[in-house]
């Protein structure tokens, strides 16, 4: 198969291995070392992709992560699909399968290109928000075309059959970016002795130097990358990560890293290897080396397929060994850009011309050209471009000395290629994930990192400095300055000699006026993945959109996965001039997370499947099991719900269960409690203000109830907390919201206390949990510890140590049933050891072991909440007749006191929990169950408040519940009304939420 565009010889592709690929169902070949997009432009493919709007024809711009139009689905079966791939970016393989991600029915013949065409003027800035208005009957019809015109790639329709992970590290110095500067201050880092990552987003380390023809101490450049990186992997403390691209930068020099492992050998990993991995990376100290983009200039029609990025046409010749054309125009604004003319002369095809905006260009590069006897136009300007699927003619004019206006008259080049540069952008991306708002800098016409909390340096490009000496230089100092910081030598080290080249200076030009305004002109391209015209900005702005985020939001300017890596500056610029400002005024958007797309499979690493959300069991598991246990889960565990006998329904299960206990002796598996150990000369402090009672008091051995509050004073959980020394307690949760708990105090002691001294652990895992209840609970108990348990040694919310059935134990005497009851607490390992034995012991008392449907109806006969099930998130303490669980005299205010003073929180009219008792003792109100006061009225009825809990109590012989009624408290003995989706009306009374033994004598035995 021909590769019309491929050269003889050069490059780093090795052409012994061809590599066969598919495209768009058209088999094609490259070899190996080569990008799909070297590869499509080496078979001369033009066409890549439709615009995002406009749908026009769209060719290959640029040669890495900067690509706004080669746009790629990946994947050979539909298992194995992946949207937006950057073809730039994906290394070819042997059966490779890709496509372009828009087109109908093909990208050749896309018949919505006839909209972008017809209705270009009809589809400015904001257009969707002015035409799919009226009429309202057609909006059905409107979704379903802008359904099926947006959008770039499609989600896979199969499981993916590949695995992912993810890691967490840690590192002195963490390195993004592998060109000059990067490599440099990671070999110095490393013979500093340093723990060293340097990341990058190519298959392989060297950046620029791999596609240029620059020196570095008398040999080629890509030979000194081959000496660096052959020294870095002597370092055992170095890691080196190509095909890694660092996705985001968070606080605390937290930066999370994509790493493509196998997506360059085929359609699927290999067997037992990972697709992808997210490093999550905890760096000392960062260096930031992540060049700088090239950008191009606004000229008329510069989408059209031919038109590049003047580095790229130099990278694919140099690295791939492809000439894209035939015929090339480059229009510059500066020097550099004159190595792409050179490039291409020397590869024995034809400059056509070589457009410089400036009107005397000097230097090293021009010099050159003119040697080569280059045809020079300068002071000019490429104005329009001609040509649909490919570049066919270009119109140039002279320009005013200041880029504004053209000057003179239009003469036309043929040519098939335009390469065009407006100077370089540092990549400040990353810089400003932190929040570090960039700095416009004149003299580098661009925007460079501004001022940060992090502790981050930054070496080569993306400072301004564009040299290769520059590059190597800042990469050596920013490595000894992170050694000095980190208190390691640094060694000394010599900037290696480079080319000298003398370069005049760059002009600040972003967009080529045409002879026509701006609004009349063709299309000028800004943004080309989501057609941003200069008009489009113009227009924004005329619109009363002056600032630049709102400018970018309502064009919709570096959205999408470009990221304004290309466009933004331009677009800032051309922003900037309309509203007669500077670019320093006008500001920049803010970048975020994610510097380029990455997979949901990498985010997520293995925790999906039965990983997503994992089954937890308790130690007793198998015993549950093995007894005929029915389970619920709750927070990912699977909880005994109740223990039917043969042949016993639930409600009889529960019946009896409930009964057992209050009789005798009933035992519940309560190991899911949530469990966080507190440690720390301040935990008393911070208990006080994380609960809204008080704990400064609470002696060694005792326990305390506590509701913890949000911000707003609205109950998110509770729990009993013990103190096992002075310093150190431990705190019981609800099983569902124990993660939620230890985030809130992590939350609460980073960012707002972090001066207090306390560290919490979760030990839920750690402590297998026992709770017998009633009133031989403590003969059971007795049975198998020495400890004396007597009501006088061992009172109520009391614990003590102890030994169980032969095993340490921590013991407390804490109640949720209201009966006479003992948590026991044993390492994880010996639970179903200790839970044997107290069946063994318990027969003569009928132990029954009973679920958290019977907790919940002996928790509800006394009137205790759950929270999440009698709070919704909407009610504070006094709303739960819990006042007593307040103290509003402790020094430092608890989290929510302030919430709770509200207006709206201390109406006479709140909602508040009471007990309900219908008249009819056999009616079991369903939860939910809405109240009224008044159960004639017309609908819809005023409700007065809902059931949250709601059971047949066998103890009480009579259904019991618990709600919320408006003033309920008040209402004690007034009727309330339930209506039922069935048409029935339940008369119930306003009670006391405590149905059994409301002294509190049985518990207290």
């Amino acid at each position: 198969m021909a590769q019309k565009n491929r050269l003889q010889s050069g490059g780093r592709v090795d052409r012994t291995k061809p590599v066969s690929f598919t495209y768009n169902g058209k088999k094609y070949q490259g070899f190996a070392g080569d990008t799909l997009a070297s590869a499509l432009l080496a078979n001369g493919v033009d066409l890549v992709g439709r615009s995002f709007k406009y749908s026009r024809p769209r060719g290959i711009v640029a040669a890495g992560a900067e690509e706004p139009n080669a746009i790629m689905q990946i994947g050979a079966t539909e298992a194995t699909q992946v949207p937006n791939v950057r073809a730039t970016q994906q290394e070819l393989f042997d059966g490779l399968v890709a496509g372009s991600t828009n087109g109908w029915p093909n990208v050749e013949t896309d018949l919505m290109g006839l909209v972008g065409k017809v209705g270009g003027k009809m589809m400015p800035p904001g257009f969707y928000y002015k035409t799919f208005m009226f009429p309202q009957s057609m909006w059905e019809t409107y979704e379903q075309f802008i359904r099926k015109a947006a959008g770039l790639g499609r989600s896979p329709k199969e499981y993916d059959p590949d695995i992912y992970d993810n890691i967490n590290q840690h590192c002195d110095v963490m390195i993004v970016g592998a060109g000059p500067a990067g490599l440099a201050a990671a070999l110095v880092a490393a013979r500093g002795g340093a723990r060293v990552i340097i990341a990058d987003e190519q298959n392989e380390f060297g950046g620029s130097l791999l596609s240029s023809k620059e020196t570095i101490d008398g040999k080629a450049g890509s030979a000194w990358v081959s000496e660096v990186v052959k020294e870095l992997a002597t370092y055992k403390d170095v890691q080196m990560l190509p095909r890694s691209t660092v996705n985001g930068y968070h606080d605390h020099n937290f930066l999370t890293i994509h790493q493509r492992c196998t997506d360059h050998i085929a359609d699927r990993a290999p067997n037992g290897q990972v697709r992808q991995r997210m490093h999550r990376v905890r760096a000392k100290w960062v260096v930031l080396a992540t060049g700088a983009h090239e950008r191009p200039l606004v000229f008329g029609n510069n989408d059209v397929p031919g038109c590049m990025v003047a580095s790229a046409v130099s990278t694919y010749i140099n690295r791939y060994g492809v000439l894209p054309g035939n015929e090339l125009v480059l229009m510059t604004s500066n020097d550099n850009a004159y190595r792409t003319a050179l490039d291409w002369h020397d590869a024995g095809r034809k400059v056509v011309a070589i457009v410089d905006s400036r009107r005397n260009p000097s230097g090293d590069l021009v010099s050159a050209a003119r040697d080569r006897g280059i045809n020079i136009i300068a002071g000019s300007g490429v104005i329009d471009v001609h040509g649909s699927k490919r570049v066919q003619e270009v119109s140039v004019a002279s320009l005013s000395e200041d880029g504004s206006r053209v000057t003179g008259s239009v003469q036309k080049l043929r040519a098939d290629t335009v390469a065009s540069s407006g100077g370089w952008s540092p990549v400040v991306h990353l810089s400003c994930h932190t929040g570090s708002r960039p700095v416009w800098k004149d003299d580098v016409i661009g925007f460079v990192p501004g001022a940060t909390v992090q502790q981050q340096l930054i070496a080569g490009a993306i400072s301004g400095d564009f040299t290769t000496e520059g590059a190597l230089s800042q990469g050596i100092k920013a490595a000894q300055e992170a050694l000095s910081k980190l208190g390691k030598s640094a060694p000394e080290m010599a900037v290696p000699k480079t080319d000298k080249v003398v370069q005049g200076k760059p002009m600040a030009l972003f967009h080529i006026p045409h002879s026509k305004p701006t609004s009349q002109a063709p299309k000028q391209f800004v943004d080309y993945q989501n057609d941003v015209t200069a008009a489009g900005i113009e227009l924004a702005c005329r619109e009363g959109f002056e600032s630049i985020e709102h400018v970018k939001r309502y064009t919709a300017m570096g959205f999408g996965t470009d990221q304004g890596k290309l466009g933004n500056i331009n677009g800032m610029a051309i922003a900037a001039k309309f509203l007669n400002q500077s670019i320093p005024e006008t500001g920049t958007t803010i970048f975020r997370p994610n510097y380029t797309p990455i997979t949901f499979g990498a985010i997520a690493g293995r925790n999906c499947g039965e990983l997503f959300d994992p089954k937890r069991y308790t130690a007793m598991h198998k015993w549950h099991v093995e007894h005929g246990a029915k389970f619920e889960d709750v927070g990912q565990w699977k909880r005994p719900w109740y223990f039917p006998k043969p042949g016993e329904s639930m409600h009889e299960a529960l019946n009896r269960e409930c009964v057992a206990t209050r009789e005798s002796v009933g035992i519940l598996d309560a190991s899911t409690l949530g469990k966080i150990d507190i440690q720390g000369k301040d935990a008393r402090e911070f208990l006080g203000r994380v609960y809204s009672n008080a704990w400064a008091k609470l002696p060694v051995g005792k326990c305390r109830y506590g509701l913890m509050l949000k911000e707003d004073g609205m109950v998110f959980d509770d729990g009993v907390t013990s103190c096992l020394g002075d310093n150190h307690f431990l705190m019981t949760t609800t099983t569902g919201g124990a993660a939620g708990v230890l985030n809130w105090l992590e939350l609460y002691h980073q960012t707002e206390w972090p001066e207090l001294e306390v560290y919490f652990t979760s030990v839920t895992d750690h402590w297998a949990t026992m709770t017998i209840s009633g009133p031989n609970s403590r003969k059971l108990l007795e049975e198998l510890t020495d400890a004396d348990v007597s009501k006088e040694n061992f009172g109520f919310m009391d614990w003590k140590p102890m030994e169980v059935a032969g095993v340490p134990a921590r013991v407390f005497r804490i109640s949720f049933t209201g009966e006479l009851s003992f948590e026991i607490n044993v390492q994880a390992n010996y639970g179903l050891h200790v839970w044997e034995k107290l069946f063994e012991h318990g027969a003569k008392y009928n132990l029954t072991p009973y679920g958290t449907e019977t907790m919940h109806i002996l928790r509800a006969e006394k009137g205790f909440i759950i929270a999440g099930q009698d709070t919704d998130g909407s009610v504070h303490p006094y709303d739960l007749g819990m006042g007593w669980a307040v103290s509003m005299n402790k020094p430092f205010s608890f989290i929510g006191k302030r919430g709770m003073g509200r207006e709206d929180c201390v109406r006479k009219d709140r909602k508040q929990l009471v007990g309900i008792k219908t008249i009819d003792p056999n009616v079991v109100l369903p939860e939910g169950a809405q109240g009224v006061f008044d159960p004639s009225a017309p609908i819809p009825m005023p409700m007065v408040g809902h059931i949250t809990s709601s059971y047949w109590s066998a103890n009480l012989g009579r259904s019991i519940a618990m709600g919320f009624v408006k003033g309920g408290l008040d209402k004690m003995g007034e009727k309330v009304y339930y209506p039922l989706a069935d048409g029935r009306v339940v008369e119930a009374e306003i009670c006391s939420p405590i149905f059994l033994d409301p002294k509190g004598e049985r518990q207290n035995v």
